[in-house]
C-alpha cells in the first residue's frame, strides 16, 4: 500500500510517499481503508519534533510511528476477532494521536479508541475532520468550568480548533467574542460567535467586555496581555506553550492564588469524546471548516501550506476516490 514516511525529524520534505506492507488487523481491532485523512499541526509537530518534548513520546532520536496522520475517515474492510460493535463495510472516522497511520491508504486501530460510525450522508472529506480542532477545543472547554451564560473570548477563531471552539461555546451557551482577520469576519459569525472583533482594523485588547475565559487557539497571545480582559476568576488557555513555556509555570502557579488563571489541560480523546462530536455533527451544532484538499503525493505542499500559520479551518488529504 502507499503511505507517507518519514524516517528522521525535520521540514515538510522529509515525508516521503512509499510502498510498505498492508496491515492486518489483530485481535480487538479493524482494519480501515482510508479515503481521507487532515495534515494539521499535530501531524506537523511530531513530524518536525520542534518542541523537543513530543520525542518523549514519538522517540527520542528518530519516528517510532514513521507514519503520521492523527485523523481518518474511510471504510472497514476487515475486523479482528472479539470486535462486536463495527462490521465489514461500515463508514467510520477517528483520531489517534498515539501511532497515527492516517496517510497510507490502510491503517489498523483497536475497535475501543477514539471511533465511530460516520453519521447521516457526511462525505470522507468532511469526516475526516471531525475529531482534530474539536477535541483540542473540547478539552479545554470542559477544563476551564465555563457556564452557560457567562463570557468567552475566542483568539484566533479560523483555525481548526478555534472554529471548532466557536461552535461548541456556542452549543454550551456561552456568550461568545470572536477574534479573526478581515476575510472571516463574515464566516466567524455565521458560526456562532455574537461578537466578532477584526485584529487587522481593531485592537482586540481595548474591548469593555470582561471575560471569563479567553481561549487563545492560536498561541498568539499571552497570559500577560490577556489578563486585563479577564473576570476577578477568569480563566486564560492557549493552545501553545508561549514564551519560554511560560504557559506551563504559569499552569502550576497561578492556581495556588485566588483570582485571575492559567490552565495547560493535558487533552485527550475516546470513545465518550469522539460520540460526543458525533452527536453534534448529527445535531447540526458543529461542522468543521474546510480550507482547501491536497492529494496524497502532495503532502510536502500540505504541509508547507499548513505551516504558513494562514489556514482557515481544516486542510485535507484526499487518499482515494
Amino acid at each position: 500500500m502507499k503511505a507517507v514516511i518519514h524516517t528522521k525529524y525535520g521540514p515538510p520534505e522529509v515525508a516521503q510517499l512509499m510502498e510498505i506492507p498492508k496491515p492486518t488487523p489483530t485481535a480487538g481491532e479493524v482494519l480501515v481503508k482510508v479515503y481521507a485523512s487532515t495534515v494539521n499541526r499535530t501531524d506537523s509537530g511530531f513530524r518536525s519534533a520542534e518542541y523537543f518534548v513530543s520525542r518523549f513520546w514519538s522517540g527520542l532520536f528518530r519516528p517510532k510511528y514513521q507514519t503520521l496522520g492523527c485523523e481518518f475517515a474511510g471504510v472497514i474492510e476487515a475486523i479482528g476477532s472479539n470486535v462486536t460493535d463495527f462490521k465489514t463495510g461500515d463508514r467510520v472516522f477517528g483520531f489517534n494521536d498515539k501511532t497515527f497511520g492516517g496517510h497510507a491508504e490502510y491503517l489498523t486501530i483497536s475497535s475501543e479508541a477514539a471511533i465511530a460510525v460516520i453519521p447521516g450522508n457526511h462525505d470522507f472529506e468532511t469526516a475526516a475532520a471531525f475529531t482534530e480542532g474539536s477535541h483540542y477545543a473540547l478539552c479545554n472547554i470542559r477544563s476551564s468550568g465555563i457556564q452557560k451564560g457567562q463570557h468567552a473570548l475566542v483568539y484566533g477563531a479560523t483555525g481548526a480548533i478555534g472554529s471548532a471552539a466557536v461552535q461548541l461555546l456556542k452549543y454550551f451557551g456561552v456568550h461568545i467574542t470572536a477574534v479573526c482577520n478581515t476575510k472571516n469576519v463574515e464566516l466567524v459569525r455565521s458560526l456562532g460567535a455574537d461578537v466578532v472583533i477584526d485584529y487587522q482594523t481593531e485592537d482586540f485588547t481595548k474591548t469593555p467586555q470582561r471575560f471569563d475565559l479567553v481561549f487563545d487557539a492560536v498561541g498568539k497571545s499571552s497570559f500577560g496581555t490577556c489578563k486585563p480582559l479577564m473576570t476577578k476568576k477568569g480563566k486564560y488557555v492557549s493552545t501553545e506553550l508561549g514564551k519560554n513555556a511560560e504557559n506551563i509555570y504559569l499552569a502550576l502557579f497561578t492556581p495556588l492564588f485566588r483570582g485571575k488563571k492559567v490552565i495547560f489541560p493535558i487533552p485527550k480523546m475516546n470513545k465518550e469524546m469522539v460520540n460526543f462530536l458525533k452527536d453534534r455533527v448529527e445535531n447540526g451544532e458543529f461542522k468543521p471548516v474546510i480550507d482547501r484538499t491536497y492529494r496524497l503525493e502532495e503532502i510536502v505542499e500540505a504541509y508547507t501550506y499548513v505551516e504558513t500559520g494562514q489556514k482557515t479551518g481544516n486542510v485535507i488529504l484526499k487518499i482515494a476516490e
